[in-house]
């Protein structure tokens, strides 16, 4: 099967004086997907200075391919913001806060105020002091929705203090979002898209492609990934690259990179059951979207076009379909690092042999 052609190519930025960036990304795959709208098979485009990713990700897409493919879950789709108001004493924060769930209907009225796209999910609050936190969730449609809750968090604020008139707003960020940053608040309720991708990959196709076997990486994933991150103090967190592949497809499709902070926790699992690996990556923050801030520059649109993300009937089917791709990604490269980490040695020798040689040719991270 042959690949779309690599972009080697160099991009100039507008604004101020012009200059150019080199862009390294290739395209890998393709990437199986069971149960999605066509097209199930994708090429997906990755930007990164870690040359070692493409091939690794390039694996395992060829050994979930050759399984069958990945499955994908949406759980839950919501982006959030919060605002942040003073009260008299906590006393008070805390009837407002019970007074506003109960007046929830009115909230989500003046949170979608002058917006098409805008659907509103949930809040929660909490009370600090004499603080109230406020956490909005929205649907955001095709867009990654900073601006569009950002907008619906000021318009909350102003109504509050208007029904409130003891209340004094303080921030229309307060971090109990939380964007771009790590926090259990993401892990347990979910930012953005809350993805699930997992596969089953038969004993000989591990051998064959992998050079693992299911219980050796369901091993190392037990005592890496969760023991290993639990003794240093992860949060909400158990996974050994999660970040890598975000990052450059993030790059490459135009998102805004700083969410790989919250994008990156997540859960991997590995289960040797009989003759055959489950394998499967839990993602609840992914912050993606096909329209909005640098969607339009040229080059995004042509990696978004190549992914069947550029348009869709359906508000909000394409940035779906977007995310089920990054979590498919994720599993590829996880399960192919897994794999790499079980040979002693393999990891080094790929990355010292990939990064001087500066090939793609296909093997372990």
């Amino acid at each position: 099967m042959t690949a779309p052609p690599t972009d080697r190519t160099s991009h100039t930025v507008p604004g101020g004086r012009s200059h150019t960036i080199p862009f390294p990304v290739r395209v890998v795959g393709p990437v199986r997907l069971i149960g999605v709208d066509a097209p199930a098979e994708v090429w997906v485009p990755l930007a990164t200075l870690e040359t070692p990713l493409w091939p690794s990700v390039a694996r395992g897409a060829r050994a979930t391919r050759e399984a069958g493919g990945i499955r994908v879950a949406v759980v839950r789709e919501g982006m959030t913001r919060s605002v942040l108001l003073e009260a008299p004493s906590a006393l008070e924060a805390a009837r407002i806060g019970a007074a506003l769930q109960a007046r929830e209907a009115d909230l989500a009225q003046v949170a979608t105020t002058g917006s098409r796209f805008a659907r509103f999910q949930r809040l929660h609050w909490e009370v600090c002091g004499r603080l109230l936190f406020v956490r909005l969730e929205l649907w955001t449609g095709d867009a990654a929705g900073h601006n569009m809750v950002t907008r619906a968090a000021q318009q909350v604020l102003d109504w509050m203090v208007r029904e409130w008139p003891q209340l004094r707003a303080v921030s229309v960020s307060a971090n109990y979002c939380t964007d771009k940053k790590v926090s259990a608040v993401n892990g347990l309720l979910g930012r953005g898209r809350f993805v699930v991708a997992e596969c089953e990959l038969p004993s000989s196709v591990c051998r064959r492609i992998l050079r693992s076997s299911p219980m050796a990486i369901e091993e190392l994933n037990v005592r890496k990934n969760l023991l290993g991150s639990s003794l240093a103090g992860s949060l909400r967190s158990a996974n050994a690259h999660f970040a890598n592949m975000l990052l450059a497809l993030y790059l490459a499709t135009g998102q805004d990179a700083a969410n790989i902070v919250e994008g990156s926790q997540g859960t991997t699992w590995a289960e040797a059951q009989s003759d055959t690996l489950y394998f499967s990556v839990t993602l609840p923050n992914l912050v993606v979207g096909t329209v909005g801030a640098g969607k339009a520059l040229p080059w995004v649109r042509k990696h978004l076009q190549l992914l069947g993300c550029a348009a869709s009937s359906e508000p909000g089917r394409a940035a779906q379909r977007l995310a089920m791709i990054a979590a498919a990604v994720v599993l590829c490269g996880e399960l192919s690092l897994l794999a790499a980490l079980t040979n002693p040695g393999e990891l080094v020798r790929a990355h010292l042999r990939l990064e001087r040689a500066g090939t793609d040719s296909e093997t372990s991270e």
